[in-house]
């Protein structure tokens, strides 16, 4: 087949084929930092083919330990069975070392890996939010190009990439965990307020009284939060992703939700996202001018000596680097 340097409408054509080494091609092409990369990524995108039907986009969260992967196994063995096409993107941290994924989700998605009616992909973070809301946006425009109708993005679980994610699906789900002692573990209120969909992972055995007491009260909680709204109020609900229960219910709520926000709301919330993602382009890009500025890299460890022996102060230096960068006169110092 052709490859994504020689031909990259050839790559994009296989792509809307159907064809797993050309989706596999595009996402590695897309995940470049090459600037020459960039400008065949760009020719790729440019020639995928629109998808037949608006994909569901689903964000999964939850803290570490939660289940996420052995809850993406089973709700993507519910929906192939059903007869969707599933798309998982697993944002990973990325290795310091080398830039890559390091939390190796095919391992832990074996029989979700290897379905032919499902496509699991780690997508590296590559150590920051922008490289989240870059790779992981234009995966997701390839998966569904190729045919997947339901995409799945599975966040670290930390930090804010949860908001990242949330801002590039139409559903957001978080798995929460209930543990005695600390019925909420790990939910914070700041990814509540995002959460469209609440699941308690692992109510099963001897967990489950306490997982329907968890989720008892959060809900409660959650209903003070949206009162008095007229929009749509997270529903909480229990479920086992080890024995398969609850999955099915997740699935009729998310459902619900989109027929919530209506045909008109997704459209209008896709918009918005390809104008935030194009903002994310443009900073990604201008960070990565300013990084190789030939002007900057020569004087960056001149200016970062002077801020340790705290000749200059750190809005000064900056003040410095852009200078350089814009091509204006260094002053003297």
């Amino acid at each position: 087949m052709p490859h994504w340097r020689q031909d990259p409408e050839a790559v994009a054509r296989e792509v809307g084929e159907g064809s797993r080494p050309a989706i596999a091609q595009a996402i590695t092409a897309i995940e470049s930092t090459r600037p020459d990369h960039r400008v065949l990524a760009r020719r790729l995108l440019g020639a995928l083919p629109q998808p037949q039907k608006l994909a569901v986009r689903i964000g999964i969260s939850g803290v570490p330990g939660v289940g996420k992967s052995t809850f993406i196994e089973a709700f993507g063995r519910l929906l192939t069975a059903q007869g969707h096409r599933v798309g998982v993107l697993a944002v990973d941290p990325s290795s310091v070392r080398t830039g890559g994924s390091v939390l190796g989700d095919k391992t832990r998605m074996p029989e979700l890996s290897v379905n032919p009616d499902a496509y699991v992909r780690p997508s590296p973070s590559s150590g920051t939010l922008g490289g989240v809301a870059k790779s992981t946006s234009q995966a997701i425009t390839i998966l569904e190009a190729a045919g997947y109708d339901a995409i799945l993005v599975e966040t670290v679980g930390v930090g804010q990439s949860e908001t990242t994610v949330a801002t590039m699906v139409d559903t957001f789900l978080l798995l929460g965990l209930a543990r005695t002692g600390d019925q909420l573990q790990g939910i914070k209120r700041g990814i509540l307020e995002i959460a469209d969909v609440v699941a308690i992972n692992k109510a099963d055995g001897e967990h489950l009284p306490a997982a329907r007491s968890a989720a008892r009260e959060l809900s409660g909680a959650l209903r003070m939060v949206y009162s008095g709204s007229s929009g749509w109020k997270p529903p909480v609900l229990t479920c086992s992703a080890l024995a398969g229960e609850g999955i099915e219910e997740i699935w009729r709520t998310i459902l619900e939700h989109r027929e919530f926000v209506g045909e008109a709301g997704l459209l209008d919330k896709r918009h918005q996202q390809q104008w935030d993602l194009t903002w994310k382009l443009v900073q990604a890009e201008l960070d990565d001018r300013l990084t190789t500025h030939p002007g900057v890299r020569a004087e960056r460890e001149n200016i970062s000596e002077k801020v340790h022996t705290g000749q200059l102060a750190a809005a000064a230096a900056a003040d410095e680097i852009l200078r350089i960068y814009d091509g204006a006169a260094v002053p003297e110092s």
